[in-house]
């Protein structure tokens, strides 16, 4: 499904390899987009309480979480700790930039493509190749194909990242060479059985899964609300902008519980890598949705509200508009070749 194929897909009108292209492109264009607006927030929440060293925190541009080692090693860089104060957000974009120079804005940003990137081809694409094959078999008008097609291509796409992202985990917490680093894996192979490459699939499952259900789901429905309002036969930029939009806030709104039992985990097992910390007892995620209830109310499960929605919107907007933008392109071009040939 996921290889280079000549053969054109029944509604795209074209290629997976052609798919490919068009979610990496869009995958790069997001990061660069919103990696400044977390990197402000970083600088900004870093000034307030300083990250002590060693310790983790989750960097994320709104399409890929990084877990960042606090002046861990000679690797880490402490971009999150340079000197300069802020008195807002819209003073720290302009000091980061007048005194760090631009480039500071995109800091942490290569290992974010690394990861971003390839997971982002395989779940857009997988989600297409899904949603033809659906509707070959189902038929064109099923509302629920989008919701089923979108849980089907997170599941594969975070299934597949999930053991790269603890190798990177690994490599971050100290400087490892791949031999180093194969040692490493293979004993805690050996100790823990394979299983152990996808620890935290679990909780990220259960923010990803249900975030793509609902998100593509949306999309699709305020798309063609839109289009039937504007009297478009076809989606144009901004359409797929704002029902990206749209439906991103949703999906984060709703599942943020979740989100919030992510980045716990998350931080529990940077922790447990960088500082060698006993892995603490292990509770479900639904123990600890109700733990985080207990201690901090209803409103506790939903910390990080603002932040997580200014992210991901905007995030959802660039990614899916940039990546509709990339087909046309290529449909065009198999239309004007197919024309050509004739």
């Amino acid at each position: 499904m996921m290889s280079e194929n000549t053969s054109v897909s029944p509604t795209g009108g074209i290629t997976p390899l052609q798919q490919m292209l068009a979610s990496g492109t869009g995958a790069l264009f997001t990061s660069l987009f919103v990696t400044p607006l977390d990197v402000v927030k970083i600088r900004l929440q870093a000034q307030r309480t300083p990250f002590s060293k060693g310790k983790c925190f989750v960097y994320c541009n709104g399409l890929m979480d990084h877990l960042y080692v606090c002046q861990n090693g000679s690797s880490c860089t402490a971009w999150y700790k340079a000197p300069t104060r802020f008195t807002g957000t819209l003073d720290a974009f302009v000091k980061i930039t007048r005194y760090e120079g631009i480039r500071s804005l995109w800091s942490g940003l290569p290992p974010t493509l690394v990861m971003a990137v390839p997971a982002t081809v395989i779940y857009f694409t997988t989600y297409d190749q899904l949603q033809d094959y659906l509707r070959c078999r189902m038929g064109r008008q099923g509302a629920h194909i989008p919701l089923v097609a979108g849980a089907l291509a997170r599941l594969g796409a975070v299934t597949v990242i999930s053991p790269l992202e603890l190798i990177r985990t690994k490599m971050q917490s100290r400087p490892l060479s791949y031999r180093e680093l194969r040692v490493c894996i293979q004993s805690s192979v050996a100790q823990d059985g394979w299983l152990s490459l996808w620890r935290g699939w679990g909780p990220t499952v259960l923010r990803d899964v249900p975030f793509s259900a609902l998100y593509w789901f949306n999309y699709e429905l305020v798309k063609e609300w839109l289009c039937r309002q504007s009297r478009l036969d076809k989606a144009t930029f901004m359409v797929s902008f704002t029902a990206g939009a749209v439906s991103g806030t949703v999906a984060a709104v709703l599942t943020l519980p979740f989100d919030v039992v992510k980045t716990q985990r998350q931080i529990e097992l940077g922790d447990m890598e960088t500082l060698r910390v006993a892995a603490s007892k292990s509770s479900s995620t639904w123990l600890l949705l109700r733990r985080i209830r207990a201690e901090s109310g209803t409103r506790g499960l939903f910390a990080g509200f603002l932040p997580r929605v200014i992210k991901v919107a905007p995030a959802c907007a660039i990614m899916i508009s940039t990546y509709e933008f990339g087909k046309s392109f290529f449909q065009k071009l198999n239309q004007e070749r197919q024309l050509s040939s004739l």
